[in-house]
């Protein structure tokens, strides 16, 4: 793999340490700023109607939600679930997905990825973000930014924004539009094989499997992949 002109990365345990997502805390966090709850609803009850929603979607499907490549953004999925509850939201769409996300999903930034996008940028090596998540992109951006505050990502793609999802090869050919670049000259970034790893193979670009911050259960061996566990062992690589 030679330096590349531009290295790609996911958000979620790639750039961002998230927390076991847990969607009823999310919840109690909106409920709130209910101004009508017809039926007294818990968040509980709550959740158990998101549950019931996704199954019927298929989405959240342990290893097999990589098959499903077009996104349901939150605020969508939220608009109908509380709204068929019954429920009313005195929030707009961005402050409930900050709101429900902050709650259910806190995070920090990953082990010495700060100092591994400082030296990028140091090099002159260009970067940016492809992220499959449903919350709106501006959130996102906004977290992102909050976190990492020096960064100088030239753009963060979401499938809430674009539509697709990894692996669908669309996704990242947007990133290369966006870029002016080709795939050859492009590394990506990420913690998950199937979306991360073989998507971004499958589009040309040079995948580099970052499990640092994964669910150690999700690891497979692939001797064609380059593995890191920590930035630093990358920084050392890339000399």
């Amino acid at each position: 793999m030679e330096i590349p002109k531009m290295i790609l990365f996911d958000y979620g345990q790639t750039l961002i340490a998230e927390q076991k997502f847990n969607g009823i805390k999310g919840i109690e966090a909106v409920l709130p700023y209910a101004t009508r709850n017809k039926y007294h609803l818990t968040a509980e009850q709550v959740q158990d109607r998101a549950n019931e929603i996704n199954q019927e979607l298929g989405r959240f499907t342990s290893e097999k939600r990589y098959l499903l490549q077009t996104e349901i953004p939150n605020t969508m999925f939220m608009s109908y679930l509380y709204e068929s509850l019954g429920i009313e939201i005195a929030l707009n769409n961005d402050e409930m997905d900050t709101v429900f996300w902050n709650a259910a999903a806190p995070g920090a930034p990953t082990e010495h990825i700060k100092e591994f996008l400082n030296d990028l940028k140091k090099k002159g090596i260009r970067t940016g973000v492809i992220s499959n998540i449903p919350y709106a992109s501006s959130v996102v951006a906004e977290r992102i930014n909050r976190l990492l505050p020096e960064n100088v990502f030239e753009f963060i793609i979401t499938s809430s924004n674009y539509m697709f999802r990894k692996p669908n090869k669309r996704i990242f050919d947007l990133a290369l539009e966006k870029a002016e670049l080709q795939p050859s000259e492009v590394w990506y970034i990420g913690d998950q094989y199937e979306c991360d790893v073989k998507g971004s193979l499958n589009a040309g670009m040079s995948p580099v499997w970052y499990v640092g911050a994964m669910d150690d259960s999700l690891y497979k061996e692939d001797k064609n992949i380059l593995i890191i566990k920590d930035w630093n062992e990358l920084r050392r690589q890339m000399e």
